[in-house]
C-alpha cells in the first residue's frame, strides 16, 4: 500500500510540476516600477511573452509604469537636463499608481540614477536605502502578494568602463541583495552578472558595448536583464542566449513577443498619462478607453497564435 500512495505521488507531483505557476495563485496584475531602462520596456515584454507562451491557461496583465529620469531617493542634480527639470520623484506619483493600478505582484528597479552618477557617498547613499525600504512598505501596505526588487543594470563609463560610477552601482546592489537575508525581500540580481558579461566580452573586445550612452542598454542587454528575473522566476533559460533562443521552442513565439512590444508601448504611456507624473517631454499617451481597445484587440490576436502549432 505505502508503495502505490508513493507512486501515486510521485505522479501527481509530476503532473503539477508541467502545470506551475510563476505567480501567486489569483494574481492578475503584474506591475513593473523604474526609470528609463523600464519605460524602454524590452526586457518588461521578453518576460511577458516568455510566460504567455509558457502558462497559456493564465492571464496576467503586465503594467509598465517605469519613468525616465525617476528616483526613489528623491535626489536630483542641480542641472540635470540641462537645468529644464529636476529628476521626477516616485513619492510624488507611487499612491496613485497603487491606487489605480492594483497590482498583485510588483518588480521594482531603481539605483541607477539614484547615484546621480556620482561615486559612493552616504548623503546619497542614504536616501536610496530609505527610499527602497519606503517603497517596500508601501507596496505591503497595498496588498502586494509578491515584492521583487531588480539590482541596476550595469553602467559602462566611456573611459572608465566598469570601474567608474558602475562601483556606486555594485554598492548599491550588493546592499540590495543583503536585504534577502535581512530583511527576508525578495531580490533578484541583474547588476552582477550583467557586469561580468560585459567584462567578459571586453577582454576579447575592447570596443564591446552593451549600451550606447553606457546606461540605456540594447537588445542584447535587455535580454540579459530579463533573464535573471526568469531564473528566479524558476524559468529554465539558463542556456538561452537571446530571447529568439528563448522562444524558439514555443509556436509562433516571436510573433507573439513582437505583439506584446507593440501593446506595452501604448499601455505604457496611457498608463502614465492615467496615473500622473511631473516629468515633462513625455509622449502624451492615448485616453486609458481608447488603449484598452488595442489591449483588448492585440490579445485576441496573442490568444489566436498561442492556439496554433508550431511552423516547420
Amino acid at each position: 500500500m505505502k508503495k502505490i500512495l508513493l507512486l501515486v505521488l510521485v505522479l501527481l507531483c509530476a503532473l503539477t510540476r508541467g502545470q506551475a505557476k510563476p505567480f501567486p495563485k489569483g494574481t492578475k496584475r503584474v506591475l513593473f516600477l523604474g526609470n528609463s531602462i523600464t519605460y524602454a520596456g524590452t526586457y518588461v515584454a521578453v518576460v511577458e511573452a516568455y510566460l504567455l507562451t509558457h502558462y497559456p491557461k493564465q492571464h496576467y496583465e503586465f503594467i509598465n509604469v517605469g519613468l525616465p529620469s525617476e528616483t526613489v531617493s528623491g535626489l536630483s542634480e542641480p542641472n540635470h537636463a540641462d537645468g529644464r527639470f529636476p529628476r521626477p520623484d516616485l513619492h510624488e506619483r507611487l499612491s496613485r499608481v497603487l491606487a489605480q493600478t492594483k497590482p498583485d505582484v510588483v518588480f521594482a528597479c531603481y539605483g541607477m540614477n539614484d547615484g546621480i552618477s556620482m561615486p559612493l557617498a552616504e548623503e546619497r547613499f542614504r536616501p536610496y536605502r530609505e527610499g527602497m525600504k519606503w517603497l517596500h512598505t508601501e507596496l505591503e501596505k497595498a496588498g502586494a502578494k509578491r515584492i521583487i526588487f531588480l539590482t541596476p543594470p550595469v553602467h559602462d563609463h566611456p573611459k572608465l568602463g566598469t570601474q567608474g560610477y558602475n562601483r556606486t552601482l555594485d554598492a548599491y546592489s550588493t546592499w540590495l541583495l543583503a536585504q534577502r537575508d535581512s530583511l527576508r525581500w525578495e531580490v533578484a540580481d541583474i547588476h552582477f552578472p550583467m557586469t561580468r558579461y560585459l567584462e567578459e566580452k571586453r577582454q576579447t573586445d575592447s570596443t564591446f558595448k552593451l549600451a550606447r550612452d553606457g546606461v540605456h542598454p540594447g537588445e542584447l542587454g535587455h535580454w540579459l536583464m530579463a533573464k535573471p528575473v526568469l531564473l528566479y522566476l524558476g524559468e529554465n533559460v539558463e542556456s538561452a542566449q537571446s530571447v529568439a533562443e528563448a522562444l524558439a521552442d514555443r509556436p509562433q513565439g516571436e510573433a507573439i513577443f513582437t505583439l506584446v512590444a507593440r501593446r506595452q508601448n501604448v499601455m505604457k504611456n496611457a498608463w502614465l498619462r492615467a496615473t500622473g507624473h511631473k516629468r515633462p517631454e513625455m509622449a502624451p499617451g492615448v485616453p486609458m478607453a481608447e488603449a484598452r481597445q488595442t489591449y483588448d484587440e492585440i490579445e485576441g490576436q496573442i490568444r489566436a497564435l498561442l492556439k496554433q502549432r508550431k511552423t516547420p
